[in-house]
């Protein structure tokens, strides 16, 4: 391997190196339990769920919760617990798209804009224009055109969510760039794209990894406020932040429509944020928590 580049297998070189990781870091392995576990229940949602999340039964309208409806059922005499966890399958699809684009978008632009001073101001102040709005203001002409379709969600995080990310590599891109081993590169007659690709972005990868974690919690709260706010996937489909909405005017007779959503909404975010702020200490223990 290149000097100077980051080899993660140096910090988890064998599966047993790994146990040891998680053996000493109790908060890193709280995260990844509650991380996963939440994953393995949307993911199974059609195995764990004993009703199919649309289906009514208006007969049944605000049951107690009973084995057979653990959670109960809402004002439609659905199953709350079937659409609870049939309801983080879309938010987490979205989720995790929007923030690999967002990652690639914003790796794209850091480097460049760090690596180049002829790139850095344009491209900073395109990032700046785009910091400057707050996200939601972006989203709702976004959806208002491509409408409220999972499509239409994407875009709505896209287009203002790559600029802190590219801030944040930009930053780190300048720090790697002056070091001896890109020094020596160039000396050696290395192109400015195998400087790039080799050697600074694979030291840039603490960062990355703990903005892809940390945005993947805010993306939630980003796709679920949407839901809230009626700017969502529609009902009849499941959606965390819908069942927030739906439920507040119903927390009397049916308190487990908000409070199941919410409590995983907010299981997931504690999840990603204690994973990306651990994850960051491992492998780059110098450096400072980036909050995004």
């Amino acid at each position: 391997m290149d000097a100077g580049c980051v080899n993660l297998q140096d910090r988890f070189p064998t599966l047993r190196g790994i146990m040891d990781v998680l053996r000493g870091n109790v908060t890193l392995t709280a995260g990844l339990v509650i991380f996963f576990t939440l994953f393995l229940i949307t993911i199974l949602a059609p195995v764990i769920a004993p009703h199919d999340p649309a289906e009514q039964d208006l007969g049944n309208r605000f049951a107690s919760p009973t084995p057979e409806y653990p959670l109960g059922t809402d004002q439609f005499g659905r199953c709350i617990f079937s659409r609870t966890v049939y309801g983080g399958q879309i938010s987490l699809a979205i989720a995790v798209i929007s923030t690999v684009a967002c990652v690639l978008i914003g790796i794209l632009v850091g480097m460049y804009a760090g690596y180049y001073p002829r790139l850095d101001a344009p491209l900073m102040r395109m990032t700046d224009i785009f910091l400057a709005f707050p996200a939601i203001v972006l989203a709702l002409p976004i959806i208002a055109i491509v409408g409220p379709t999972p499509l239409g969600i994407i875009l709505a995080i896209l287009l203002p969510g790559w600029a802190k990310f590219a801030r944040v590599i930009r930053s780190s891109t300048l720090s790697v760039k002056s070091s001896g081993f890109v020094e020596a590169s160039k000396a050696a007659g290395a192109t400015d794209t195998h400087i790039l690709f080799r050697h600074i972005l694979p030291n840039c990868y603490g960062p990355i990894i703990e903005i892809a974690t940390l945005g993947l919690g805010s993306k939630i709260i980003t796709i679920t406020s949407l839901g809230f706010l009626g700017l969502g996937v529609q009902p009849p489909i499941p959606e965390w932040g819908t069942m927030i909405n739906q439920g507040l005017t119903m927390l009397e007779k049916a308190p487990m429509i908000a409070l199941s959503a919410g409590s995983m909404i907010v299981l997931f975010v504690l999840a990603t944020n204690l994973i990306g702020s651990e994850l960051r200490k491992i492998i780059d223990p110098r450096s400072d928590t980036i909050v995004i």
